[in-house]
Protein backbone atom coordinates (compact mmCIF):
# COMPACT_ATOMS: atom_id res chain seq x y z
CA UNK A 1 0.00 0.00 0.00
CA UNK A 2 1.01 3.59 -0.59
CA UNK A 3 1.69 5.54 2.58
CA UNK A 4 1.67 9.09 3.87
CA UNK A 5 2.48 10.76 7.18
CA UNK A 6 -0.13 11.36 9.88
CA UNK A 7 0.99 13.20 13.01
CA UNK A 8 4.60 12.40 12.18
CA UNK A 9 3.94 8.68 11.74
CA UNK A 10 3.68 6.69 8.51
CA UNK A 11 0.27 5.24 7.71
CA UNK A 12 -0.93 3.17 4.80
CA UNK A 13 -3.36 5.25 2.79
CA UNK A 14 -6.21 2.75 3.11
CA UNK A 15 -7.31 2.73 6.73
CA UNK A 16 -10.23 1.25 8.59
CA UNK A 17 -13.19 2.97 10.22
CA UNK A 18 -14.34 0.81 13.12
CA UNK A 19 -17.80 2.28 13.74
CA UNK A 20 -19.69 -0.73 12.34
CA UNK A 21 -18.04 -3.06 14.85
CA UNK A 22 -20.53 -1.90 17.48
CA UNK A 23 -23.03 -4.19 15.72
CA UNK A 24 -21.02 -7.42 16.08
CA UNK A 25 -19.75 -9.56 18.94
CA UNK A 26 -16.18 -9.73 20.21
CA UNK A 27 -15.21 -12.76 18.10
CA UNK A 28 -16.44 -11.25 14.83
CA UNK A 29 -14.80 -7.90 15.60
CA UNK A 30 -11.52 -9.59 16.45
CA UNK A 31 -11.54 -11.50 13.17
CA UNK A 32 -12.06 -8.32 11.15
CA UNK A 33 -9.43 -6.34 13.04
CA UNK A 34 -6.82 -9.11 12.84
CA UNK A 35 -7.40 -9.46 9.10
CA UNK A 36 -7.20 -5.70 8.56
CA UNK A 37 -3.81 -5.55 10.25
CA UNK A 38 -2.63 -8.65 8.35
CA UNK A 39 -3.50 -6.87 5.09
CA UNK A 40 -1.46 -3.80 6.04
CA UNK A 41 -3.94 -1.47 7.72
CA UNK A 42 -2.24 0.58 10.42
CA UNK A 43 -4.62 3.57 10.64
CA UNK A 44 -7.65 2.69 12.77
CA UNK A 45 -10.46 5.15 13.44
CA UNK A 46 -12.70 4.85 16.51
CA UNK A 47 -14.63 6.90 19.11
CA UNK A 48 -15.88 6.31 22.63
CA UNK A 49 -19.43 7.03 21.46
CA UNK A 50 -19.37 4.09 19.04
CA UNK A 51 -21.55 1.68 20.99
CA UNK A 52 -20.79 3.42 24.31
CA UNK A 53 -17.11 2.40 24.07
CA UNK A 54 -17.99 -1.09 22.80
CA UNK A 55 -15.83 -0.54 19.72
CA UNK A 56 -12.91 0.63 21.84
CA UNK A 57 -13.27 -2.56 23.84
CA UNK A 58 -13.15 -4.62 20.65
CA UNK A 59 -9.97 -2.84 19.57
CA UNK A 60 -8.30 -3.38 22.93
CA UNK A 61 -9.25 -7.06 23.10
CA UNK A 62 -8.08 -7.75 19.56
CA UNK A 63 -4.93 -5.65 19.29
CA UNK A 64 -3.53 -4.78 22.73
CA UNK A 65 -0.66 -4.68 23.39
CA UNK A 66 -0.63 -2.53 20.29
CA UNK A 67 2.06 -2.84 17.63
CA UNK A 68 4.30 0.21 17.46
CA UNK A 69 3.22 1.01 13.90
CA UNK A 70 -0.52 1.17 14.69
CA UNK A 71 -1.97 4.70 14.63
CA UNK A 72 -5.23 4.73 16.57
CA UNK A 73 -7.30 7.84 15.97
CA UNK A 74 -10.37 8.86 17.95
CA UNK A 75 -13.06 11.47 17.67
CA UNK A 76 -14.71 13.73 20.26
CA UNK A 77 -17.78 15.94 20.18
CA UNK A 78 -20.62 13.55 20.98
CA UNK A 79 -21.64 11.11 23.69
CA UNK A 80 -23.81 8.01 23.86
CA UNK A 81 -27.24 8.33 25.47
CA UNK A 82 -30.09 5.95 26.14
CA UNK A 83 -32.71 7.50 23.87
CA UNK A 84 -34.40 6.88 20.50
CA UNK A 85 -31.55 8.87 18.95
CA UNK A 86 -28.61 7.30 20.81
CA UNK A 87 -26.22 10.23 20.41
CA UNK A 88 -26.13 13.67 21.99
CA UNK A 89 -23.69 16.48 21.37
CA UNK A 90 -20.83 16.96 23.83
CA UNK A 91 -19.02 19.99 22.47
CA UNK A 92 -17.98 21.87 25.62
CA UNK A 93 -14.28 21.80 26.55
CA UNK A 94 -14.91 19.81 29.74
CA UNK A 95 -16.87 17.27 27.72
CA UNK A 96 -14.07 16.95 25.20
CA UNK A 97 -11.61 16.24 28.01
CA UNK A 98 -13.94 13.62 29.51
CA UNK A 99 -14.23 11.87 26.13
CA UNK A 100 -10.46 11.76 25.72
CA UNK A 101 -10.13 10.23 29.19
CA UNK A 102 -12.80 7.65 28.33
CA UNK A 103 -10.89 6.76 25.16
CA UNK A 104 -7.67 6.35 27.11
CA UNK A 105 -9.35 4.14 29.69
CA UNK A 106 -11.28 1.93 27.29
CA UNK A 107 -8.53 1.57 24.69
CA UNK A 108 -5.88 0.97 27.34
CA UNK A 109 -3.57 3.69 26.05
CA UNK A 110 -1.47 6.37 27.69
CA UNK A 111 -1.88 8.63 24.67
CA UNK A 112 -4.30 8.80 21.73
CA UNK A 113 -2.21 9.38 18.59
CA UNK A 114 -4.72 11.79 17.04
CA UNK A 115 -8.02 13.13 18.37
CA UNK A 116 -10.39 14.59 15.81
CA UNK A 117 -12.70 17.37 16.96
CA UNK A 118 -16.07 16.63 15.39
CA UNK A 119 -17.82 19.96 14.91
CA UNK A 120 -21.62 20.16 14.70
CA UNK A 121 -22.27 23.30 12.66
CA UNK A 122 -23.65 21.30 9.73
CA UNK A 123 -24.85 17.81 8.88
CA UNK A 124 -24.62 14.93 8.57
CA UNK A 125 -26.04 14.04 11.94
CA UNK A 126 -26.71 16.30 14.89
CA UNK A 127 -26.45 20.07 14.43
CA UNK A 128 -25.64 22.27 17.41
CA UNK A 129 -28.10 24.85 18.70
CA UNK A 130 -28.49 26.86 21.87
CA UNK A 131 -26.08 25.86 24.63
CA UNK A 132 -24.51 23.23 22.39
CA UNK A 133 -22.95 25.93 20.20
CA UNK A 134 -19.35 26.25 21.37
CA UNK A 135 -16.66 28.50 19.94
CA UNK A 136 -14.04 26.64 17.95
CA UNK A 137 -11.23 28.56 19.67
CA UNK A 138 -12.43 27.37 23.08
CA UNK A 139 -12.43 23.76 21.91
CA UNK A 140 -9.00 24.08 20.34
CA UNK A 141 -7.58 25.59 23.54
CA UNK A 142 -8.73 22.50 25.48
CA UNK A 143 -7.27 20.11 22.89
CA UNK A 144 -3.98 22.01 22.89
CA UNK A 145 -3.88 21.65 26.69
CA UNK A 146 -4.50 17.90 26.33
CA UNK A 147 -1.74 17.72 23.74
CA UNK A 148 0.64 19.66 25.96
CA UNK A 149 -0.15 17.21 28.77
CA UNK A 150 0.75 14.31 26.52
CA UNK A 151 -2.72 12.75 26.60
CA UNK A 152 -3.15 13.20 22.86
CA UNK A 153 -0.43 13.24 20.26
CA UNK A 154 -2.04 15.53 17.70
CA UNK A 155 -5.25 17.39 16.88
CA UNK A 156 -7.47 16.71 13.88
CA UNK A 157 -10.74 18.20 12.67
CA UNK A 158 -13.94 16.55 11.48
CA UNK A 159 -17.03 17.88 9.73
CA UNK A 160 -15.56 21.34 9.21
CA UNK A 161 -15.66 24.15 6.67
CA UNK A 162 -12.71 25.70 4.87
CA UNK A 163 -12.90 28.78 7.11
CA UNK A 164 -12.74 26.57 10.21
CA UNK A 165 -9.71 24.71 8.88
CA UNK A 166 -7.97 28.02 8.29
CA UNK A 167 -8.98 29.24 11.76
CA UNK A 168 -7.53 26.13 13.39
CA UNK A 169 -4.45 25.90 11.19
CA UNK A 170 -2.11 27.89 13.49
CA UNK A 171 -2.45 25.37 16.36
CA UNK A 172 -1.23 22.55 14.10
CA UNK A 173 -3.77 20.28 12.42
CA UNK A 174 -2.79 16.66 11.81
CA UNK A 175 -5.69 15.71 9.51
CA UNK A 176 -9.17 16.65 8.37
CA UNK A 177 -11.96 14.08 8.33
CA UNK A 178 -15.03 15.08 6.32
CA UNK A 179 -17.69 13.24 4.38
CA UNK A 180 -16.38 12.94 0.83
CA UNK A 181 -16.57 10.58 -2.09
CA UNK A 182 -16.87 10.07 -5.81
CA UNK A 183 -20.45 11.37 -5.99
CA UNK A 184 -20.25 13.90 -3.15
CA UNK A 185 -17.46 16.44 -3.57
CA UNK A 186 -19.03 19.19 -1.51
CA UNK A 187 -15.75 19.64 0.37
CA UNK A 188 -13.41 19.78 -2.63
CA UNK A 189 -12.10 23.22 -1.64
CA UNK A 190 -11.24 21.88 1.81
CA UNK A 191 -9.43 18.91 0.26
CA UNK A 192 -7.39 21.22 -1.99
CA UNK A 193 -6.39 23.43 0.96
CA UNK A 194 -5.28 20.37 2.91
CA UNK A 195 -3.34 19.02 -0.07
CA UNK A 196 -1.50 22.31 -0.49
CA UNK A 197 -0.55 22.29 3.22
CA UNK A 198 0.42 18.59 3.52
CA UNK A 199 -2.57 17.78 5.74
CA UNK A 200 -3.97 14.26 5.25
CA UNK A 201 -7.55 14.27 3.99
CA UNK A 202 -9.48 11.41 5.62
CA UNK A 203 -12.84 10.87 3.90
CA UNK A 204 -15.55 9.18 5.87
CA UNK A 205 -18.52 7.61 4.05
CA UNK A 206 -16.22 7.11 1.02
CA UNK A 207 -18.59 4.42 -0.27
CA UNK A 208 -21.76 6.33 0.57
CA UNK A 209 -24.08 5.65 3.48
CA UNK A 210 -27.76 5.26 4.25
CA UNK A 211 -27.06 7.82 6.99
CA UNK A 212 -28.47 11.16 5.78
CA UNK A 213 -28.89 9.61 2.32
CA UNK A 214 -25.31 9.76 1.11
CA UNK A 215 -25.33 8.30 -2.41
CA UNK A 216 -23.58 4.99 -3.06
CA UNK A 217 -21.07 5.24 -5.91
CA UNK A 218 -20.99 1.45 -6.13
CA UNK A 219 -24.45 1.47 -7.69
CA UNK A 220 -23.54 3.86 -10.50
CA UNK A 221 -23.47 2.17 -13.93
CA UNK A 222 -20.19 3.86 -14.91
CA UNK A 223 -18.48 2.57 -11.76
CA UNK A 224 -19.86 -0.91 -12.31
CA UNK A 225 -18.67 -0.89 -15.92
CA UNK A 226 -15.12 0.08 -14.97
CA UNK A 227 -15.13 -2.55 -12.21
CA UNK A 228 -16.10 -5.22 -14.72
CA UNK A 229 -13.31 -4.12 -17.08
CA UNK A 230 -10.77 -4.46 -14.25
CA UNK A 231 -12.29 -7.72 -12.94
CA UNK A 232 -12.78 -6.13 -9.53
CA UNK A 233 -15.60 -4.65 -7.49
CA UNK A 234 -17.32 -1.24 -7.64
CA UNK A 235 -16.14 -0.58 -4.07
CA UNK A 236 -12.52 -1.12 -5.08
CA UNK A 237 -12.93 1.22 -8.07
CA UNK A 238 -14.51 3.91 -5.89
CA UNK A 239 -11.70 3.78 -3.34
CA UNK A 240 -9.05 3.60 -6.06
CA UNK A 241 -10.45 6.84 -7.49
CA UNK A 242 -10.15 8.56 -4.10
CA UNK A 243 -6.52 7.42 -3.83
CA UNK A 244 -5.76 8.62 -7.36
CA UNK A 245 -7.63 11.91 -7.02
CA UNK A 246 -5.12 13.44 -4.60
CA UNK A 247 -1.96 12.14 -2.94
CA UNK A 248 -3.09 13.36 0.50
CA UNK A 249 -6.23 11.19 0.66
CA UNK A 250 -6.46 8.44 3.29
CA UNK A 251 -9.97 6.95 3.23
CA UNK A 252 -11.29 4.91 6.16
CA UNK A 253 -13.97 2.60 4.74
CA UNK A 254 -15.76 0.66 7.42
CA UNK A 255 -17.31 -2.79 7.39
CA UNK A 256 -18.25 -5.57 9.77
CA UNK A 257 -17.48 -8.44 7.37
CA UNK A 258 -14.23 -10.02 6.22
CA UNK A 259 -15.42 -10.22 2.61
CA UNK A 260 -16.10 -6.50 2.36
CA UNK A 261 -12.87 -5.69 4.19
CA UNK A 262 -10.81 -7.62 1.64
CA UNK A 263 -12.85 -6.10 -1.18
CA UNK A 264 -12.15 -2.58 0.08
CA UNK A 265 -8.44 -3.11 0.62
CA UNK A 266 -8.01 -4.59 -2.86
CA UNK A 267 -8.38 -0.99 -4.09
CA UNK A 268 -4.67 -0.55 -3.40
CA UNK A 269 -3.92 -2.87 -6.32
CA UNK A 270 -6.22 -1.15 -8.84
CA UNK A 271 -4.51 0.99 -11.48
CA UNK A 272 -7.07 3.22 -13.16
CA UNK A 273 -6.41 4.26 -16.76
CA UNK A 274 -6.57 7.91 -17.87
CA UNK A 275 -9.88 7.05 -19.54
CA UNK A 276 -11.21 5.56 -16.31
CA UNK A 277 -10.20 8.65 -14.37
CA UNK A 278 -11.82 10.98 -16.91
CA UNK A 279 -15.07 9.04 -16.70
CA UNK A 280 -15.07 8.98 -12.91
CA UNK A 281 -14.02 12.63 -12.59
CA UNK A 282 -17.05 13.58 -14.67
CA UNK A 283 -19.48 11.94 -12.24
CA UNK A 284 -19.30 14.72 -9.66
Amino acid sequence: MDSLTLAGRPINRLGYGAMQLEKVDRAAATAVLHRAVELGVNHLDTASFYGDAVVNGHLRAALSPYASDLVIVSKVGARRVDAPVPLALAQRPSELRAQVQLDLDTLGLDQIAVVNLRRADQGPGLIASGADVVALDDQLAELVALRDAGLIGAIGLSNVSLDQIKQAFPVGIACVQNAYGLLDRTHEDELLFCASNDIPWVPYFPLGSAFDQFPSPTEHPAVQGIAAAHATTPAAITLAWILAHSNNTAPIPGTRTLAHLEENLSAADVVLTPEDLATLDALA
